[in-house]
């Protein structure tokens, strides 16, 4: 067996909403709880496991490579909620999106600050 990325721990101030911003933002099935966790199922079978944590959060940076079509439903999504976004990740270009190689890219914060990224194409991959 190849080496594959299972799961990984998503800290939360509040599970729930945490999750739920996540299924519904990206348009994912609802979360389903196992243990202390809710996990969120993206499409490649790594799941992101949301944790209650309390006190101080450090951001952490999660990227969801999507489709054309998913990243308008998404991008649309986030602009009808009010969701700040920008273009690049350290949050210098507000309210755009990026055109890197050739696709289109956006970063976004989840409700604890937690630095997520939608893009259509891999980095490099337009050279």
């Amino acid at each position: 067996m190849t080496v594959q990325l299972n799961h990984t721990i998503v800290a939360a101030n509040d599970r729930e909403k945490t999750a739920r911003f996540f299924t519904e933002i990206l348009g994912l099935p609802e979360p389903e709880e196992f243990g202390p966790f809710l996990m969120v199922k993206p499409a490649n079978e790594v799941t992101l496991d949301v944790m209650q944590r309390d006190g101080e959060i450090p951001a952490q940076h999660y990227a969801f490579m999507v489709d054309e079509a998913e990243f308008d439903e998404i991008f649309g999504r986030i602009k009808d909620r009010g969701v700040r976004h920008w273009a690049d990740p350290g949050h210098n270009r507000p309210d755009t999106i990026n055109t890197n190689d050739g696709g289109r890219g956006v970063y976004f914060e989840d409700p604890n600050g937690h630095n997520l990224e939608i893009l259509t194409r891999e980095y490099g991959s337009g050279n």
